[in-house]
């Protein structure tokens, strides 16, 4: 699921690009966190190709795969603030890589340019389809019954599927064993084959085992039902108030951008994100629209990585220590 929702964000971010007016600088240069050669460098470059030629301009994709995404980002930060140099960003990039790693080469607020929001998606809290559980009230009796012996898997330490785990932990008091795996594929199949008990996956990546019924949905984070899983509460719903964890993607540029071409690069965002194609292809990929301003952007994602630093503090969680 990250690979090919990082590839959505950035042929939006490409097309945002190419929809713009052209500018004096007559190459339009992408940032991409994909090495040169992988499927999705391949479809992005095939992507900017068509529609340069629509504008007649052309566009160079520079590639600074690595890091989970920090090489790209720390490349971004000291190219020009004109426009011309922007990159498709993800919430783990911007609110919690920082607040797990401290020693960063990048500030998430004072290093970019916040241009706009593209989407988000929900994470789901499943169980394995051989629990007698069928809601969160029954999951959360059933890990304080067994205490110790519940255990969660995660995409790794440090991701969104590890800490939106352990936001659940906090809000409930319910003890579980933190499993982290190379990736949401292997750790879903655990908790298919019983060695886990639950995990949060992104709901695209979980989809498919839900339908087939190998692993059991109890409830989505975001503040509404999901379209896919219309009968599957929100974790509000389900009592834990306030309960938000979503995996989000925008588009940046480097700090100190003209606030003339912000808006221009927002404008053309908001146009791509009202063509049909684009909701059908993120629809397909349970990514919800979510059109914001710069400034709505802007406070959104300070709000967000304020939110889980706290977290971060409150469980003790610092990836440089371990």
């Amino acid at each position: 699921m990250k690979k090919t929702l990082s590839l959505t964000a950035t042929l939006l971010a490409a097309s945002v690009l190419l929809s713009m007016p052209v500018h004096a600088q007559s190459v339009l240069q992408v940032v991409a966190q994909q090495p040169p050669g992988s499927g999705s460098d391949a479809m992005t470059r095939a992507w900017a190709e068509c529609a340069s030629r629509q504008i007649g301009q052309p566009t160079v994709v520079q590639n600074k795969a690595g890091a989970n995404g920090i090489l790209a980002i720390n490349f971004l930060k000291g190219l020009p603030a004109d426009g011309q140099h922007v990159m498709s960003i993800g919430m783990s990039q911007m609110t919690i890589t920082p607040y797990v790693h401290k020693q960063m080469p990048y500030d998430p607020i004072k290093d970019f340019t916040p241009i706009g929001m593209i989407g988000s998606t929900p994470n789901v809290l499943v169980v394995n389809a051989n629990l007698p559980i069928k809601d969160v009230k029954a999951f959360i009796d059933y890990v304080k019954k067994n205490p110790g012996r519940v255990s969660y898997g995660s995409a790794g330490a440090g991701s969104l599927t590890h800490l939106t785990a352990e936001l659940f932990k906090a809000q409930t008091g319910a003890f579980m064993v933190h499993i982290p795996y190379r990736g949401i594929a292997p750790a879903t199949n655990d908790v298919i084959a019983g060695q886990t008990q639950a995990m949060f996956p992104g709901l695209a990546a979980a989809l498919p085992h839900i339908r087939s019924g190998r692993i059991r949905a109890l409830a989505v984070t975001g503040a509404q039902r999901h379209p896919a899983l219309k009968d599957v509460p929100t974790m509000e719903e389900a009592g834990l108030k306030g309960f938000d964890a979503q995996q989000w993607y925008g588009v940046v540029g480097p700090a100190g951008m003209p606030a003339a071409v912000v808006k221009q690069l927002n404008d053309a965002m908001a146009t791509v994100l009202a063509q049909p194609d684009f909701r059908d292809k993120l629809s397909a990929e349970a990514v919800e629209l979510m059109p914001m301003n710069p400034t709505q952007f802007a406070d959104f994602m300070k709000k967000d990585l304020a939110r889980w630093t706290d977290l971060a503090k409150e469980r003790q969680i610092n990836l440089d220590a371990a």
